[in-house]
């Protein structure tokens, strides 16, 4: 038995014709979505958040499974051993990519807040990027991924959750803080 063939673009254009000439949105799944709007259409693109992670190498192994965990769920997480190329400047790029991103998720363990180097940088970035967004906007998420001590700077400001011992668990609130916040920025830009 041969599959049915999809639908032509002629006959999605003309589906979405006449949604919108009878007054109704049409939502197409991770495009956007079209609304009608006084004889025309507006589109309202549907863009995945995109997230940063912060990490000390030591601690990838639980890293790569909160990025899979979060790419699971549709969102752009973004690490830089995945996303930078070679020969990029790369700590210019990361700091265009912690400024871009709609979230920052900060790795805690006792290992990355004692060492210096790129992850210190990374965080200081991120809580000046924090303090730009808009009051009451979610952007900084500190995860711990080991009994350690959340820096007094961060603790003051931001709620952590906990990757141990339950990955999932933690994993899950990352998830419905991010869907959360995501739902309530792109109901108040309709508005």
């Amino acid at each position: 038995m041969k599959p049915p063939e999809p639908p032509s673009i002629e006959f999605l254009a003309g589906v979405l014709r006449q949604c919108l000439a009878n007054n109704r949105a049409i939502s197409v799944g991770r495009l956007g979505v079209f609304s009608p709007c006084g004889g025309t259409f507006s589109f309202v693109p549907d863009r995945k958040p995109s997230v940063f992670i912060a990490y000390a190498a030591e601690d990838s192994r639980v890293v790569d499974r909160l990025c899979a965990r979060l790419e699971a769920e549709g969102f752009d997480a973004w690490l830089d051993r995945r996303k930078l190329l070679p020969g990029e400047n790369w700590p210019r790029k990361i700091l265009r990519a912690i400024q871009s991103a709609d979230f920052f998720i900060a790795c805690l363990t006792r290992r990355s807040l004692s060492k210096r180097g790129t992850f210190q940088a990374e965080l200081r970035h991120a809580l000046e990027c924090a303090g730009r967004v808009p009051l009451g906007d979610l952007f900084f998420l500190p995860a711990r991924l080991d009994e350690c001590r959340v820096p007094g700077c961060i603790a003051e400001q931001f709620h952590y959750v906990d990757l141990f011992p339950d990955f999932e668990a933690g994993a899950r609130r990352i998830v419905e803080s991010i869907d959360r916040e995501w739902l309530r920025r792109n109901a108040s830009r309709a508005d």
